[in-house]
């Protein structure tokens, strides 16, 4: 028998994951991420999931938890322990929708509101602080780059 070093002569060889778009991004994402998380966690004991959960329900208003899995392209799992998790802590209320009644519409309350008001300003404070970091060119240049990208159903 044989033994071939199928990976010598394979053109994948050349793939270095550290290099790799989705991999850049992702390291990315998850770097800025997991710093601001530090501001809300400790403030208010919020998830990931809870604060984009709050920050939907504050930016767009009342609206269920199928469109907030669309708009933060979150898995439904999360965003109904989110949900739970900020209704326990009366930062947000349900209420049935009238024209389905298997749907709920979710609101902030008053305290959520005010939470949501918080952190948005925490959240203007570190997007300010990155900015600087990347410099007004990178910055545009990478917010513009980003937003391409967004756009792409299908990027390649």
């Amino acid at each position: 028998m044989i033994l071939v070093d199928t990976m010598r002569d394979n053109p994948i060889i050349d793939f270095d994951l550290e290099e790799f778009l989705p991999y850049l991004l992702n390291q990315a994402a998850e770097a800025t991420s997991r710093s601001f998380h530090a501001i809300y966690a400790e403030k208010y004991g919020m998830t990931r999931a809870q604060w984009r959960v709050l920050a939907n329900l504050g930016k767009f208003g009342s609206m269920s938890a199928k469109d907030i899995c669309e708009i933060s392209h979150m898995e439904k799992t999360k965003v109904s322990r989110a949900i739970s998790a900020l209704e326990a802590t009366k930062l947000l209320h349900r209420k049935t929708m009238a024209d389905d009644r298997r749907a709920e519409a979710l609101h902030l309350t008053a305290t959520g509101l005010k939470v949501y008001k918080e952190l948005g300003r925490s959240a203007v404070d570190y997007d300010h602080k990155l900015r600087i970091f990347l410099g007004p060119a990178t910055f545009a240049h990478l917010a513009k780059t980003l937003k391409m990208l967004a756009r792409q159903k299908n990027a390649a």
